[in-house]
């Protein structure tokens, strides 16, 4: 017999997200329970039903075996399977769904539960946005909160946010989460939650009125007031108590006025006179509505009208999936066949791998932003185009953090699992976390061939290592032997170069070191003495040392060979205090005279310098530090003592018996592991090494012979330094993730051979698999191969090993593949300049010694990103910035919520808020993908650094407004009938403007190539930027528009151009003329910009140009399906320079300039004087009377006349000099009260005099050239002369002003 179904005691109606959250876990149990609907409160009844305590909190639940679980926490999870409580991920995800669970309940529904009484409650809605926000982070790229499927997590925060979604937040207050809206739908629209809540509709959205009534997984009546039911079976209707009736007619009141003062809004909204240029500026469609409607992989809808503002959540929505589908990132695009020539060439590049453990910084985005603006300009022109992208195992970094999440989730070390069980953790974490970093790569419009993607343990990398490993080993450049590595003693294993930071210290400085409860004192030099052997009692000689535990391991004492203090210790010895050993004093030239006593301690296998001094004379090296950091093989007291407690122990222990000799400070560099933050030791090892020297000798010659390139040139001496001076890499690692060596220690079945040692060589075979190692042992040893015993070494391959092979293991290397074949070597490498010699040398060694080539041709090194101050950026600042963040956009609140998030000391918390709290007082403003990407590369000089300040990216954003609004005037201008030129040319009927503005896009299109070509990121970007702003926006789109408004007032249209009407009767007042294009021209000529203008853009900002672009006017088959698959424009296709117009444009220019400061000058806004030209030159007065249309049009003046010979403007005018060629006349009298001006002027005028004496009695001051810097100096000079001129002005004003009283 089964066992009866547990009972669920719900209160009437069951409407609050406690419940709700219950009874949706309740239809996903495999033991639905049946529901109670309690009548009303307790009494009402005579007590509650039976097993149901008085007073129990509901809803209550009732299991078979008696239990009575209250509260819906303990009932959500008791009816909850064990998959939705993260069971199929095991403790990590069942944690990660408590802590979401905890996040409702104490996060969210405090906030809502104050916003349903009080919508306008400030604090509760701050509380809940900072919720939301945090929200929609972690569902970037997820379908739900906690693995792949529903958990308790999902249906916990989403009847959490029921009431807000439905009630309070409409559209615009959801645009910023389409994370949350995209899943929330996805959730409610589940049979599951559908079975309790019925259709669901978001506030603001026509649908379906929320239905809260639950549909019954199971009833069972108990108490008389759930016991009546009527003919067709469904439960009456329950009396409420009079309380009870009170609280809902109360909220009911409220809900019903706040309805009505939103319907009241909504009336006068409906009412209010449209504004001329408001009526389109309506909220910008989210980014979470195009998202739903855009299924991934299709292209967006483009039928509605293009949004009246910018939007980058918008703009960049649905675009990306739809150019990874349709295959544009693949070099196949367009192409018959791979195979096939290309006239145009190849482009090849690879990613530098990004650590699994990653996520998104500046580095990555400056890395994405200049490698995809070189790919997509390289497509653009045609190349066969490859961007092949990859993760790399970083084999350390996802080590320490696995073990870190063992401990912490399950109290668990990597040896209680076992190699092959931590490896399956490892490889589970990987499935997790490893494609987060890909999804924010594309979130930035990296535009890599995805399917050709690669992760540095893939099994086909797996066999490209294993095949490196053998040929060196085999071709003698790797090789086994005991020397000193950098230890970490927190992680037990040898680490590479590029993971150490030196730590410079100025003097006593107390660090923290894993393993040590307090601090460890460094920057200090110990002295101590070591009685001489064989002579007076007091003699002595005393040495300095940082390290003085490590003198238990000493084997001699040096003395500079010239140092005169000590050449009467020649052949003598000292004894040691501790051992009694006697050693020898040694008379070597390594030993700097000058550092504290002239006398050092020789301590061979626990110092790089010792240890060559040590080989020198034959000393023996006596490791004292074990593999933990305790030290071994010396006496008691000290064995077993962790080092730095062992440091204290022996300067006691010096101290005890007389010999210690004083401390003092003393500036020096700590060693620090960039993982483990441990202080790294030194230590004597058997390990693997690769031999550099010939390897680095041939990369230092094709750096010389101009046969790899190095941009910027300068990076040549720092690579000749890294290859010159370079020595053997130990490429062995104390790890189990990663790629394990293959190679197998050697012990024969044989007396009549000796047993090996771990440290040589001999005793080593590489095999790409256990049977060709045990032939190749057989053969080297002349045994047959039964007699071969192998033991694979633990260890593995340093990270940059593998990563050193990526260009060609990538392509399928050692097979010879087409992509191998096609595109190895690849043309170009980009990346830090920081990794030059640990990664880009790394790559040009192996691919020297394992292809016989180069694997690129030419590496182009970007600069380190800085904060706006210069600084490098560090949690502990408080300065690291997110590009996530700059592209979404961050409250100040969301940012302190990071730094807590993060593994900061509480010390350092304090301290990285207040910078944040400085730096982004108003946290970082929404500035969206192609505004970021754009600033990376205005910012790229060829220089080391990058001081981004998030106020120029922002600055980028508007351009990208600005590029909206001129396209939306340029479409509206064009009208749905216009049809494009077949090229570029300059138009029938074109003026002054068009050819000017034909002839600046020619410049600027032969300015981009050439920047582009030579990597001048600012160089491009100041060109395409300076034409779209100064010279398109600024300049002719204002020429056109009293053109096209008389075209269209002509053609029966709207007309539409604020101040046309009152040009048009100005030049009928002064006789038409002018060098004015017509209509069609200026159309054409618009087209032409605006095409030319988003193409040249495209390869830095990929999302608004592609939907600025698929807007235009189609155009004749066989058109593009893309903009990236469009020609870049090249100067052949634009051969429309025109030295003649743009001289007589610029001539405008400076007449429009000069008038342009006359009206700032004399605060006109809406006036438009006429004024008066005068040109000496007749050949000049003619340009200037063929320009006046556009000097009306860009100056803000009225009649524009061109004075003759001997004719003088009349009285009353401001007079500036545009130039040698003319002087400008603005006509105040009239226009302006001199009264009230000269008030005005007066004011300024003493504003500026006191100014400039104070300015001139501070730099006449005696000591002001002394202790003033330079800089500042400078600056007060162009204060001054700035100031003095201003003034000059005024005076001149007030001289006109009072004539004209």
């Amino acid at each position: 017999m089964s066992p009866s179904p547990p009972l669920l005691f719900v209160p009437p109606p069951p409407s609050d997200s406690s419940c709700l959250r219950v009874l949706i876990a309740a239809q996903f149990s495999p033991r639905p329970p049946h529901i109670v609907r309690l009548g009303g409160e307790e009494g009402d009844s005579g007590g509650p039903p039976g097993g149901l305590r008085p007073g129990a909190p509901l809803p209550a639940l009732l299991t078979p075996a008696g239990t009575l679980l209250e509260g819906p926490g303990p009932a959500a999870l008791f009816l909850s399977p064990p998959e939705m409580l993260g069971g199929t991920g095991g403790a990590p995800e069942a944690a990660l769904v408590r802590q979401w669970v905890a996040f409702a309940e104490g996060e969210i529904a405090p906030a809502v539960a104050i916003l349903e009484g009080d919508p306008k409650q400030g604090r509760a809605r701050s509380e809940l946005h900072r919720a939301l926000r945090a929200l929609d982070s972690k569902l970037q790229g997820r379908r739900f909160l906690v693995g792949a499927r529903v958990t308790l997590a999902d249906v916990s925060v989403a009847c959490a946010l029921l009431p807000p979604l439905r009630r309070i937040l409409d559209a615009a207050a959801r645009a910023p989460y389409p994370n949350v809206t995209r899943w929330f739908l996805e959730c409610v629209g589940l049979p599951h939650f559908c079975a309790v809540l019925g259709p669901v509709g978001l506030c603001g959205d026509e649908g379906p009125a929320p239905h809260l009534e639950m549909k019954p997984v199971g009833q069972d009546a108990v108490g008389q007031d759930a016991v009546g039911q009527d003919a067709a079976g469904q439960a009456a209707p329950q009396a409420k108590r009079a309380a009870q009736l009170k609280k809902e007619a109360k909220k009911r009141e409220k809900l019903e006025k706040f309805q009505q003062k939103m319907e009241k809004n909504r009336e006068q909204q409906a009412r209010a006179k449209p504004k001329p240029h408001r009526e389109l500026r309506a909220p910008p469609r989210g980014e979470s509505e195009l998202e739903l409607e855009t299924p991934p992989g299709e292209k967006k809808d483009l039928s509605r009208a293009l949004p009246p503002s910018y939007s980058p959540g918008h703009v960049e929505a649905a675009w990306y999936p739809w150019w990874e589908q349709q295959g544009f990132f693949k070099p196949e695009c367009g192409r018959p066949s791979l195979s096939a020539p290309n006239p145009r060439g190849v482009f090849a590049l690879v990613l530098p791998p990004p650590n699994v453990t990653g996520t998104l910084h500046l580095g990555h985005a400056l890395t994405v932003a200049i490698q995809d603006t070189l790919v997509r300009w390289q497509r653009m022109r045609g190349a066969t185009t490859l961007w092949t992208p990859g993760c790399d195992h970083a084999g350390i970094a996802t080590q320490v953090v696995v073990e870190r999440r063992l401990w912490r989730e399950r109290r668990l070390r990597r040896h209680q699992l076992g190699r092959e069980g931590f490896l399956r953790e490892v490889w589970r974490w990987k499935e997790e976390k490893g494609d987060r970093i890909y999804q924010q790569l594309r979130r930035l419009g990296a535009s890599m061939d995805w399917d050709r993607a690669c992760f540095t343990m893939d099994p086909k990398m797996c066999r490209a290592v294993r095949e490196a490993f053998v040929r060196l080993h085999e071709s003698g450049l790797i090789y086994r032997s005991t020397r000193l590595v950098h230890w970490s003693c927190a992680l037990q294993s040898a680490i590479s170069d590029i993971e150490v930071e030196k730590r410079e210290l100025g003097g006593r400085t107390l660090l923290k070191v894993p393993g040590y409860e307090e601090p460890v004192e460094f920057g200090v030099i110990f002295a101590f003495a070591y009685p001489l052997e064989g002579g007076e009692e007091a003699e002595e000689l005393v040495v300095a040392t940082t390290r003085p535990e490590t003198m238990l391991g000493d084997a001699a004492v040096a003395v500079h060979p010239d140092d005169p203090r000590y050449q009467h210790l020649r052949g003598r010895r000292v004894r040691h205090p501790f051992t009694g050993q006697t050693l020898p004093v040694l008379h070597d030239g390594f030993v700097d005279p000058e550092f504290g006593t002239g006398a050092v301690k020789v301590t061979p296998a626990h110092d790089a310098a010792d240890f060559e001094v040590g080989q020198r004379h034959g000393l023996p090296c006596v490791s004292i530090i074990s593999d933990d950091g305790r030290l071994c093989g010396v006496p008691p007291p000290f064995l077993g003592l962790p080092r730095f407690q062992a440091r204290v122990a022996v300067l006691e222990a010096l101290e005890a018996r007389g010999l210690l000799r004083g401390r003092r400070e003393n500036p020096m560099v700590v060693p620090i592991c960039s993982r483990s933050k441990d202080v790294l030791e030194p230590l004597l090892k058997p390990q693997w090494f690769l031999r550099c020297q010939d390897l680095a000798s041939a990369a230092a010659a094709a750096v010389r012979s101009g046969e790899l390139r190095l941009r910027p040139p300068g990076h040549a001496r720092a690579w000749f330094h890294w290859m010159d001076n370079s020595r053997d890499w130990c490429i062995s690692r104390q790890l189990w993730w990663g790629h394990r060596i293959p190679a197998y220690f050697i012990t024969i079945d044989d007396p009549s051979v000796p047993p090996g040692e771990d440290g040589d060589g001999r005793y080593w075979a590489s095999g790409r698999s256990e049977e060709e190692a045990r032939e190749k042992a057989a053969k080297a040893f002349g045994v047959s191969p039964e007699r071969v015993q192998l033991r694979q070494d633990e260890d593995v391959l340093d990270t940059w090993f593998s990563s050193g092979l990526f260009p060609f293991s990538v392509f399928g290397w050692p097979d010879t593949t087409q992509d191998l074949t096609l595109f190895y070597p690849g043309s170009l490498l980009e990346t830090g300049h920081d990794i030059l010699g640990f990664w880009v040398a790394r790559m040009v060694m192996l691919g020297l010694a394992l292809t016989g080539q180069l694997p690129f041709r030419e590496v182009y090194l970007h600069a380190i990103v800085r904060d706006a101050h210069g600084r490098k950026m560090s949690k502990s600042l408080g300065n690291v910035i997110d590009p996530l963040d700059v592209i979404n956009g961050i409250s100040l609140e969301g940012l302190h919520e990071q730094l807590e998030k993060s593994n900061l000391d509480p010390s350092e918390l304090e301290r990285a808020r207040e910078g944040q709290k400085r730096d982004f007082p108003h946290g970082i403003p929404e500035c969206g993908t192609d505004a970021l990407r754009f600033a990376l590369c205005a910012y790229t000089a060829q220089g080391r650094d990058i001081n981004l300040d998030v106020g120029r990216v922002l600055g980028y954003r508007h351009f990208c407004n600005k590029i909206w609004n001129g396209a939306r005037f340029v479409l509206r201008a064009l009208g749905p009938g216009f049809q494009p030129p077949p090229a570029p040319q300059v138009p029938v009927g074109a003026g002054l403007a068009e050819r000017w503005v034909l002839s600046r896009l020619a410049a600027a299109v032969g300015s981009c190539g050439a920047a582009l070509e030579d990597f001048d990121f600012p160089g491009a970007t100041s060109a395409a930027h300076g034409f779209w702003l100064y010279e398109l926006c600024d300049v002719f789109l204002e020429c056109v528009k009293p053109v096209l408004s008389r075209a269209e007032a002509a053609e029966g249209g709207p007309g539409g151009v604020p101040g046309a009407e009152e040009e048009e009767e100005e030049e009928e007042e002064e006789g038409s003329g002018g060098d004015v294009g017509s209509a069609g021209a200026a159309r054409e000529t618009l087209f032409v910009c605006l095409d030319a203008g988003l193409r040249l853009l495209a390869p830095f900002m990929p999302f608004v140009t592609e939907e600025l672009w698929q807007r235009l006017p189609p155009r004749a088959p066989p058109a593009p399906p893309s903009i990236h698959l469009c020609p870049y424009p090249e100067t052949h296709e634009f051969s429309l320079r025109d030295e003649e117009a743009e001289a007589a444009m610029e001539f405008v220019l400076s007449i429009v300039r000069a008038l342009r400061g006359l009206r700032a000058d004399h605060g006109l806004t809406r006036q438009r004087p006429p004024c008066f030209l005068q040109c000496p030159d007749p050949t000049w007065g003619a340009v200037a009377g063929r320009g006046r249309p556009h000097i009306r049009a860009l100056g803000g003046v009225g009649a524009v006349r061109v004075l003759g010979g001997g004719q003088e403007p009349p009285p009353g005018c401001a007079v500036a000099v545009a130039s040698e060629r003319c002087t400008v006349h603005l006509l105040l009298k009239g226009i302006v009260d001199a009264g009230k001006e000269l008030s005005r002027l007066g004011g300024r005028r003493g504003e500026l005099e006191r100014g400039l004496q104070r300015l001139r009695e501070r730099r006449g001051g005696p000591e002001y050239q002394q202790k003033v810097p330079p800089n500042v100096q400078e600056a007060e000079a162009a204060k001054l002369a700035q100031m003095e001129a201003e003034l000059q002005k005024v005076l001149e004003a007030e001289e006109m002003m009072r004539r004209m009283l």
